[in-house]
């Protein structure tokens, strides 16, 4: 079964995450991302990519922790490489990517958005933040290191330190999103956006996020394998694994 929702609006391809209501990440949804991405990237129809969900409650709730939570380490360790590379190749796409943010965008949800270049939000109640820090387990570095290259360092300390979930006119104040929009007009005015950003020459759009990237990108890779195993440690360490679980009760509530 799908996971996503794909269609095309003016030459520019809408993916629709449509993984029940909180659109959790599995290795299925992660896996559907990669195929999607590579489309976009080599498809010379496509002029850039939109990221929204199928419905108006959540983009999505970061990581499916019924069944990440009881995988063995390597299996975890597999899916949250799978996690990282994704988050990389969403972030250097050489075309125009927008987040449509209809609902909540917490944790993986969140970092997912934060790779794509731009971000608009459904004007309401919804929530966006790196929360990972309530649940015993840190931010990745990439996640870091983006959102301090968007709000500073400031913003982006209080954000990992605190796990913050900010609301849209908050997001927009610290300039963790670049617009709120009405929700009805959400997705069409992304498509608009990365429409727009496409509008010119394609080769120079690809090399202006080269250099906006780069340096970021090296960074994360230089200290990969050493973050994802420390990562990996602190998932199975005591702490974590009890706030996981308190967590996990959230998604389903066990015997």
């Amino acid at each position: 079964m799908n996971c996503v929702d794909v269609e095309r609006s003016n030459g520019v391809l809408v993916a629709a995450l449509n993984r029940g209501t909180i659109n959790a990440l599995n290795t299925a949804l992660i896996a559907e991302l990669e195929r999607i991405l590579k489309e976009v990237r080599e498809d010379p129809e496509i002029d850039g990519l939109v990221l929204t969900s199928a419905n108006d409650k959540f983009f999505s709730i970061g990581f499916a922790l019924p069944e990440l939570y009881p995988l063995r380490r390597d299996e975890f360790a597999d899916f949250f490489r799978g996690f990282n590379h994704l988050c990389l190749t969403l972030y250097t796409l050489p075309k125009p990517t927008v987040t449509a943010l209809t609902g909540h965008a917490t944790a993986g949800g969140c970092i997912l958005a934060l790779c794509t270049d731009y971000r608009l939000a459904a004007a309401g109640n919804s929530r966006m933040g790196i929360n990972e820090s309530q649940l015993g387990v840190p931010v990745t570095y990439l996640a870091y290191r983006v959102l301090a290259d968007l709000v500073g360092t400031r913003h982006a300390r209080d954000a990992m330190y605190s796990g913050i979930l900010y609301s849209p006119d908050d997001a927009l104040a610290i300039g963790m999103i670049d617009k709120v929009v009405a929700a009805h007009r959400i997705r069409a005015a992304s498509v608009a956006k990365a429409k727009d950003l496409a509008s010119t020459s394609r080769q120079a759009f690809a090399a202006d996020k080269g250099f906006r990237v780069q340096a970021t990108y090296e960074a994360v890779i230089a200290g990969l394998e050493e973050e994802e195993s420390a990562f990996i440690d602190q998932w199975y360490a005591p702490e974590a694994r009890e706030l996981l679980g308190r967590a996990l009760d959230k998604f389903q509530p066990r015997p």
